[in-house]
């Protein structure tokens, strides 16, 4: 079994051959495009397809402070790119 580990959006993975997964939003890239990464432990090419773009679960950020009728209620989604490795060379 061949697997690399690559790096995206700062987090660093370990993949392997015909698997998808999500990364951090990668800018400029759409729908059916093709990346290539590079292997942290051997050097190796790593090419992966873009499969689309997906939100994350939303985070409630919620900021209370008693005695100050101090409340404040946010949320986030985060927006990943979901990419499927199709070669590791």
């Amino acid at each position: 079994m061949v697997y690399a580990v690559i790096q995206a959006g700062g987090k660093q993975y370990k993949v392997e051959e015909a698997q998808e997964l999500l990364v951090e939003k990668i800018l400029g890239k759409k729908e059916k495009d093709k990346i290539e990464f590079k292997d942290l432990l051997s050097g190796k090419k790593v090419k992966a397809a873009v499969l689309g773009e997906e939100k994350g679960d939303k985070v409630t950020i919620f900021k209370y402070r008693p005695r100050n009728r101090y409340r404040r209620k946010t949320g986030h989604r985060q927006v990943y790119t979901k990419i499927k490795i199709e070669k590791i060379d």
